[in-house]
């Protein structure tokens, strides 16, 4: 159901610190904290003697201690101490994971610790560099299958009938759709020419009059969205054009950490080419943004609802193309994952 050996982003950086924060990530439960020098640390959150939340304990130091009869564990989950006994349980353990702090998120690693290379974690294009904006991370939690999310991040179509006073305009429905496969996911792109922006970025970009419009759409397995609009004066834009001193382009990051098979943490952040330290331009940006995926939210919970109950098949259209080829790469990593692991051949 999820893929193991991939980096999901746990929270922003600034919200794991020196308490123990409880965390559910694909079905399981962790407990995160840092350590005196700061850094990152995650623990199955159940003490492996009667399963009390190791998050409703206390941090001494760089451990945790059980608020039930203080068994202690330290960073990387072996028990160092058991006041109760004359000497430490066996199989007095928890399970530890791999984590790592990038792009002002912090991530954590489900699978084989061996693997968890945080090289592997996706790279931001022009993060931190002059001249760039950035909207810093926010979050929601969405009552839905994170692949409804993903499918969502690669229907460019949607956006006019879901977002009509933000991301909706002309073209928007009825421009085709162009796919490119990548070695860890893939892009579902379109240019649209010669038409007006759509409000939520007639007032960002640095030019009057009609626009054309890129629409990219990229997703990389197993959970991460990378969109890029590109907004260019009318004439000057299309596929191979340089962009111009006038081209305004944002670039949103959307990482989906599965919780459950029926919920999603959605966590994101925004780049932009220009007014890098506008503070009313960054903040104008965020609400705007929360709204159009509150949005989203709104319609893939009621997706995942109707899906769920379903009494009668359903369907897919053109415009599903790409989220289509995206599961199906998806699910091959699935089934390898599992063949590595020694269990069945097929995943459900």
């Amino acid at each position: 159901m999820f893929l193991r050996n991939a980096w999901y982003v746990a929270a922003p950086s600034a919200d794991i610190d020196r308490s123990l924060k409880p965390l559910r990530v694909l079905g399981e439960n962790l407990v995160l904290f840092r350590t005196e020098h700061g850094e990152p640390v995650a623990l199955e959150d159940a003490c492996p003697h009667r399963k009390l939340p190791l998050s409703m304990g206390r941090l001494l130091g760089d451990r945790v201690e059980c608020g039930y009869h203080g068994l202690t564990f330290d960073a990387g989950g072996a028990c160092v101490h058991a006041a109760t006994q004359q000497r430490i349980p066996s199989g007095a353990r928890v399970h530890s994971y791999a984590t790592a702090d990038k792009w002002g998120l912090t991530w954590v690693w489900m699978g084989e610790a061996a693997l968890a290379d945080p090289g592997r974690i996706v790279h931001l294009d022009h993060y931190g560099e002059p001249g760039w904006g950035i909207t810093g991370g926010d979050a929601l939690t969405c009552a839905c299958h994170y692949l409804y999310l993903m499918d969502n991040l690669l229907d460019p179509s949607h956006v006019a009938w879901v977002h009509r006073t933000s991301f909706a305009a002309a073209g928007t429905e009825d421009t085709p759709l162009e796919t490119e496969l990548l070695d860890d996911g893939l892009i579902v792109w379109r240019w649209i020419l010669d038409r007006d922006p759509p409000p939520y970025y007639a007032s960002l970009v640095r030019f009057s009059g009609r626009c054309d419009r890129l629409q990219h759409y990229e997703a990389r397995y197993p959970s991460i969205a990378i969109n890029k609009s590109v907004y260019t004066p009318a004439g000057s834009g299309g596929p191979g054009k340089p962009f111009t001193d006038q081209t305004y382009v944002m670039i949103s990051y959307h990482f989906m950490t599965p919780i459950d098979e029926h919920s999603t943490r959605y966590h994101w952040l925004q780049q932009r080419n220009t007014d890098a330290d506008d503070e009313a331009i960054t903040a104008r940006i965020r609400a705007a943004a929360r709204g159009a995926f509150n949005e989203d939210k709104a319609i893939l919970e009621a997706v995942h609802v109707g899906m769920r109950d379903r009494t009668t098949p359903h369907i897919n259209l053109a415009l599903d193309a790409g989220a289509a080829r995206f599961r199906r790469g998806l699910d091959a990593l699935l089934q390898a994952e599992a063949r590595a692991d020694g269990g069945d051949d097929e995943v459900g």
